[in-house]
């Protein structure tokens, strides 16, 4: 249920793919007022994730995710709705603001819950769900396309019905064991563990989270640019930072115009997607078996050999004029099986458990703003930049940025990375802070 957070963040940030060359037609957008249209969704994503810490602490996982809900569905309707532009990225913002705070909490929430033994394959649920909303909204997008000049209206207005199931369901969670200790709730929260394992050694649990969270007075006076904080800091905004700067969420925004640019129907541009989708979400099955046993740090590594490769590979082929479809997207395939495989499947995991209990909903909110911040200015930039260039050479500039900043990541990682696999959070705590 917590989940369906990510399934709402990856409809809501790809559900645009489809609909740009209309909702453009629509509002006569140049270059950069599509660029802008696209990414006000995102700059309320950076507001979303880093302002959610706080509420997160002061009133529950659970409780503020049922008015992240309530945003999605206000979003999904005012955007479908709008007659001007600034309306539309008025609900756009909305959405994004969503889409932030749900980046944050419902990992946190799942990892919080799980246990040890299991946490990195049900934390990646939440990528599971983000990608699979992927796919859904690409294959809306597609279902819709024919429906007449207000199809990307009933593109965006497709998003209530999952934003109205999500605000249901999480009527029916739990609130976070390691959130009621930190509120006092200690008996709440040995019936929340054994709930969700009745096996746990509950007295042992119970002592390491009460021995992770100092008290309240403590807490609000830590300061997480200082030591022994900054460090893991630094790397959490650098993780957000080259996850986007794969390129990944070009492609599920913009690849449609991409394949457009290259010379190919909308409709066939838009089936294309379908497929990129497709493949997103059979990888992270696939990385969602693997991850509790090879590891994330080693997910990473392999990931950013491969999606080096390929993002060499499509960069190669607008340089060169090689816009045969099969090839352009084989390229774009093997980039995403690599992604969804390693980043796509870690990013959320690692930012969910590197940070310690006191300061998981800060960590974990900046972490994810990095994400959204370079996420917005990619966003923003990449039309822009590739409409500079005559030919389809910008787009070309712009992937061999991306695959110089992604192999340029496997150094970071093989460095910087602490592997977190069947930890607990507390001993990761302990273990965080001295390395």
């Amino acid at each position: 249920m917590a989940a369906l957070g990510g399934l709402l963040f990856g409809f809501d940030t790809a559900v645009i793919n489809g609909a740009i060359p209309f909702f453009s037609d629509y509002f006569q957008l140049n270059d950069t007022l599509k660029g802008w249209a696209v990414s006000s969704a995102l700059i309320g994503c950076v507001l979303g994730a880093i302002s959610i810490g706080r509420p997160a602490d002061n009133f529950g996982r659970r409780n503020v995710l049922k008015f992240l809900g309530l945003l999605f569905l206000f979003s999904a309707l005012g955007t479908a709705l709008a007659t001007k532009l600034w309306i539309f990225i008025g609900f756009r913002f909305v959405g994004g603001l969503a889409v932030g705070g749900a980046s944050v909490l419902s990992p946190m929430y799942i990892s919080e819950i799980s246990p040890a033994a299991y946490r990195g394959r049900l934390t990646v649920t939440f990528q599971l769900a983000i990608v699979t909303g992927i796919l859904i909204a690409f294959f809306t997008d597609y279902l819709l396309i024919n429906t007449g000049e207000n199809n990307w209206r009933w593109m965006f207005l497709s998003e209530a019905i999952p934003s109205l199931i999500f605000f249901i369901s999480l009527f029916y969670l739990d609130n976070s064991p390691r959130w009621l200790v930190k509120m006092k709730a200690h008996e709440k929260a040995l019936v929340v563990i054994l709930r969700v394992d009745p096996e746990a050694p509950v007295d042992s649990m119970l002592a390491d989270i009460k021995r992770s969270i100092n008290n309240e007075i403590i807490s609000k006076n830590i300061y997480l640019f200082r030591k022994p904080f900054l460090r893991l800091i630094l790397i959490g905004i650098a993780i957000g930072m080259f996850n986007q700067l794969t390129g990944i969420n070009v492609i599920m925004y913009y690849a449609t115009d991409i394949f457009r640019s290259a010379g190919f129907s909308t409709d066939s541009a838009i089936g294309q997607t379908v497929i990129i989708g497709l493949t997103n979400l059979v990888f992270t099955l696939i990385a969602m078996r693997v991850i509790d046993h090879f590891g994330r740090k080693n997910l990473l590594l392999t990931g950013s050999l491969g999606m080096t490769f390929f993002l060499g590979l499509f960069s190669w082929a607008f340089l060169n004029d090689f816009f045969q479809s099969f090839y352009l997207l084989v390229f774009l395939v093997g980039f995403i099986a690599f992604f969804a495989f390693s980043q796509g499947a870690v990013i959320w995991v690692l930012l969910a458990e590197m940070f310690p209990n006191n300061i998981r909903a800060r960590g974990t909110a900046i972490g994810s703003f990095s994400h959204w911040f370079f996420n917005a200015l990619t966003t923003f930039l990449f039309p822009v930049m590739a409409g500079g260039f005559s030919g389809g050479k910008g787009t070309g500039y712009v992937f061999l940025f991306y695959t110089l900043a992604t192999l340029i990541s496997y150094f970071f990682y093989k460095k910087f990375i602490v592997e977190t696999k069947g930890k607990s959070l507390e001993n990761l705590e302990k273990e965080t802070l001295v390395t």
